[in-house]
């Protein structure tokens, strides 16, 4: 753990009311009281209790750079657990960076992106969960994905982690303690224990791994797709839902090419709406590519809207997009629903089981019963954002399911009679990729790198 004072501008460098600038380290108060002047008492911040705040002014020598607020935190009561102090100056760019530049002066360097919530882990203030939340924080898109994080930073995921992992060192300490002196402790009928937690550890790892899907629309936004034939709409609804002219319209069927990405909020659901191309057999080479992409989107989609044209009578174009939607999460969308219909909604029913809308995007009619669709099947549906622990995160996915595999080797090696030891080496592998989830044994270069993609200044 390195020693020296860092600073860093801790807000968006744009004109505003209030910027701040931090200060960390061992030499965090000297390097303060160099460049600021009390208004009023004239008490060094040396002088003054922790977690006071003090009206004064920022020299840089004997130039007055601005009026201010110096809070002060003494470690280890602070974000990094060490001494911290935060200069509330001036929100514009100039006087800010003036300021930061003043404090370079003293002793202290510049910190690299994320090293204040590092330097928070490092000094064991938070664990590695609870720091990658911080960043979750900030680039929190929704109402649920800013939820799940704060439940991260309050110690959900590391709560649970512990828990698994204190059932995994007991039984890997008495496997070992046994094998040690197996004149006092006995390991008979320890194999039908040992399945049973081993059972229990599994399903909830299970549990826990299969949240990530609903964990990663929380954080990321629900991936949904709008597909259907040329000519049906979908650029039209795209406009809709955006509220404003995104995706090009015309009556000439194939106008949309390539795929087109947008966000949309819907009841504090975020959603990542993708228009595609007009799914229909083609020899316009370019419009073919168009289509392939359409067809590679849907199959990575957590949501798919079908757009139909109800004026026109359905055809092979439509029974292939409707075999492609074939037990994927669907809402169709009749559409044009303001021309004569040649197209009912039973017919529609008939072909695929989801939820059917009728809807005109030309006079925007439907789209309130589509929210309350979206709103009603993220609530109450499979994909209900309900309070239980939800994984958000990739490599906390990806540690758990090492833990899962190491657990599968444990069931394996008593269902084939193995050697106690051998239970305790897979007990211990399950142990350390949970380890992994909060900091507990990672390697130095993958902590680097998770505080590398932090915002300057956190």
């Amino acid at each position: 753990m390195v020693t020296d004072t860092i600073a860093a501008i801790a807000t968006a460098m744009s004109e505003a009311g209030i910027s701040i600038v931090r200060i960390s380290g061992e030499n965090a108060i000297p390097a303060a009281d160099a460049v600021f002047r009390s208004g009023k008492s004239g008490r060094r911040l040396a002088e003054a209790k922790s977690h006071t705040i003090h009206y004064g002014y920022i020299f840089d020598g004997d130039e007055r750079i601005d009026e201010v607020l110096v809070m002060l935190m003494k470690g280890p009561n602070s974000y990094t657990g060490e001494d911290t102090v935060e200069i509330d100056c001036h929100g514009g760019v100039y006087v800010t960076k003036r300021i930061l530049e003043t404090v370079l002066k003293q002793q202290v360097r510049a910190a690299d992106p994320g090293e204040f919530t590092k330097r928070a882990f490092l000094n064991g203030r938070i664990d590695l969960s609870q720091a990658e939340a911080v960043g979750d924080i900030i680039s929190a898109r929704n109402e649920y994905a800013l939820k799940s994080s704060l439940d991260q930073l309050r110690g959900s995921v590391r709560e649970t982690i512990q828990d698994l992992r204190k059932d995994l060192i007991y039984h890997i300490a008495y496997i070992e303690s046994a094998l040690d002196d197996p004149e006092h402790i006995s390991l008979d009928g320890y194999r039908e224990e040992l399945s049973q937690v081993n059972d229990r550890l599994l399903s909830r790892l299970l549990k826990l791994i299969r949240s990530f899907d609903n964990g990663r629309m929380r954080k990321e936004g629900i991936r949904t797709v709008i597909v259907g034939k040329p000519n049906a709409g979908k650029s039209s609804l795209l406009n809709v839902l955006v509220g404003e002219d995104r995706a090009i319209v015309t009556d000439i069927a194939g106008t949309t090419r390539d795929i087109l990405e947008e966000q949309i909020e819907i009841h504090g659901i975020s959603l990542n709406i993708i228009d595609t191309a007009g799914i229909r057999d083609t020899s316009d080479r370019v419009e073919k590519i168009g289509v392939d992409r359409a067809i590679s989107s849907m199959e990575k989609a957590d949501l798919i809207l079908y757009v139909a044209d109800s004026s026109v009578p359905m055809n092979e174009d439509d029974e292939k997009i409707i075999e492609m939607l074939r037990g994927r999460r669907v809402i169709v969308l009749l559409n044009k629903t303001d021309l004569p219909g040649v197209i009912s909604q039973e017919a529609i029913q008939a072909c695929i089981d989801a939820p059917v809308i009728r809807i005109s995007a030309k006079e925007e009619k439907g789209i309130e019963e589509l929210e309350n669709t979206l709103k009603d099947l993220f609530f109450q549906g499979e994909l209900a954002f309900n309070d239980e622990i939800c994984i958000t995160n990739i490599r906390h996915k990806q540690a758990l399911q090492d833990a899962y595999e190491s657990l599968l080797q444990v069931k394996e090696s008593i269902a084939l009679q193995m050697p106690e030891d051998f239970f305790s080496i897979d007990l211990m592998g399950a142990y350390e990729s949970l380890g992994k989830v909060i900091g507990e044994s990672v390697e130095e270069d993958l902590v680097n790198e998770i505080f590398s993609k932090f915002c300057m200044g956190k």
